[in-house]
């Protein structure tokens, strides 16, 4: 379980200037923390994946959790481009795992599994329903 404080390294807003995803920081674990929030459209999935990669450069993290219990929607068109273009980068700047929280909404539930059904060979990567069960396997890697 993470036990160091987390830092709040940024916010971006969707169109509407809602939160769109949170970012923090733990340095003790090499970990991003990712909240997304609200109906995801590809758009603002890409815009809050580059958000996280600019946050690499000042900030070495190998591993993601990444939390969509806040979300729904349908973001598959960005899936070619985070596993074509996104991943190689990420992997190359040192990205390790993302434990990867579901959303409750069965429609965006398909969409993630998609992604992680694609990128599986190329990073270590799962699936959880539970924070608490995702920052354990987090802890593993």
């Amino acid at each position: 379980m993470l036990t160091a404080e987390a830092v709040h390294l940024s916010t971006i807003a969707d169109s509407y200037g809602a939160p769109l995803a949170e970012y923090y920081f733990f340095p003790d674990h090499a970990l991003l923390y990712i909240r997304w929030h609200g109906q995801l459209t590809a758009a603002e999935v890409i815009r809050g994946v580059l958000e996280g990669t600019r946050l690499i450069e000042d900030h070495r993290f190998e591993r993601v959790l990444n939390d969509k219990r806040d979300t729904g929607g349908d973001w598959s068109e960005a899936l070619p481009w985070l596993e074509y273009e996104w991943l190689p980068k990420a992997i190359a700047a040192g990205l390790r795992a993302v434990a990867y929280i579901l959303s409750p909404n069965p429609e965006a539930q398909i969409v993630s599994q998609e992604f992680v059904a694609a990128v599986r060979g190329q990073l270590d990567i799962s699936l959880f329903t539970s924070e608490e069960d995702a920052r354990d396997w987090l802890e593993n890697k």
